[in-house]
């Protein structure tokens, strides 16, 4: 009987580490895909600040260019 007992607990054991080994390797994958996506998103708001940075411009040139207009306009 308590060599039965031994041998449920010990493959209850060997099921756990199994279990712990698994979800370590599962955490290292979400560390790596965690550093991939910090790494893309990093990227992407230096891409939105370019891209808001040029808008500005365009919109600064736009206005500049109406702004002509409008006296092209008045003066004939």
């Amino acid at each position: 009987m308590t060599l039965e007992l031994l041998e449920k607990l010990e493959s209850k054991i060997q099921n756990a580490v199994d279990t712990i080994a698994l979800l370590q390797m599962e955490v290292e994958e979400l560390k790596e895909d965690k550093q991939v996506y910090a790494e893309k998103n990093g990227q992407l708001q230096t891409e939105n600040i370019r891209l808001s940075e040029e808008h500005q411009q365009w919109q600064s040139r736009l206005s500049a260019l109406l702004g002509k207009i409008e006296e092209a306009e008045e003066t004939a």
